[in-house]
């Protein structure tokens, strides 16, 4: 059976069993890496974590791609002049620059050439021929297209949308209640600052990935992993999320 399937909790006076339910809880990202669509996949629910605040020189506004030279980033630059202390959605793309031309630039030289590229990088191509003003919007529309495409059909919701307080520790566990999270997955990191006893009290089970990087065929030579999940897509195509998942693909 699978693990997420049923949940136990126990009532006074007899056993009742509830549907399980893992949520995982991410801060937004710019094309993310492939482990973030893992715990997406095996979350029934996943929080887009939106109204915490912006993190510098972090994966909220850029990701790696690979290059015939190794892996080259690909940066959204942000309005941050005097706005220290801003929240994630709050955040607003500078558009002095001609970054948009740039990120498609680099798609099409870099993959060109890849089994998959025909296939998606029309969406790519789209989606920087527009002018976006939040970051956050960005994310959303990208994420949500890759989501789509890998065939991941987890509901998603976003953090702003509930009323939640605390920080860091207090808040996730207080979205994991008001999600009706019986599991909460989450990354090694969260190991300094998460408490099993705190979330076990609460009736959620504290669970961490622990991601077995998968090696697939990339067009340059030599592998590198950890890079955004468009290198995956544009290398396996529909096959993406059985290697993402380390599924079986032949």
């Amino acid at each position: 059976m699978d693990e997420r399937t049923l949940g136990t909790k126990i009532s006074q006076d007899e056993s009742v069993t509830y549907p399980a339910n893992r949520v995982v809880i991410l801060q937004p990202s710019y094309l993310p890496w492939i482990g973030y669509f893992e715990q997406m996949a095996r979350a029934d629910q996943f929080v887009y974590l939106d109204d915490v605040q912006y993190t510098r020189r972090d994966w909220r506004n850029r990701n790696k791609i690979r290059t015939n030279e190794g892996w080259a980033w690909l940066t959204v630059p942000v309005k941050q002049k005097n706005l220290y202390t801003q929240l994630l959605k709050e955040t607003r793309i500078d558009n002095s620059t001609n970054w948009n031309k740039k990120h498609c630039s680099a798609i099409r030289v870099n993959y060109s050439h890849a089994p998959f590229f025909e296939n998606y990088y029309p969406y790519f191509d789209s989606i920087y021929q527009k002018r976006w003003e939040f970051l956050l919007d960005l994310c959303y529309e990208t994420t949500g297209y890759l989501k789509e495409v890998l065939n991941i059909t987890t509901q998603t919701f976003r953090s702003s949308d509930f009323s939640v307080e605390g920080v860091k520790a207090s808040r996730i566990l207080s979205l994991c209640q008001k999600m009706g999270a019986t599991h909460y997955l989450t990354g090694p990191l969260a190991h300094d600052y998460l408490s099993g006893v705190n979330f076990s009290q609460k009736g959620v089970e504290l669970e961490y990935q622990e991601y077995d990087h998968p090696r697939y065929s990339q067009q340059y030579s030599g592998f590198i992993p950890n890079l955004s999940l468009v290198d995956l897509l544009f290398n396996a195509g529909d096959k993406s999320l059985d290697v993402l998942m380390n599924l079986n693909t032949n």
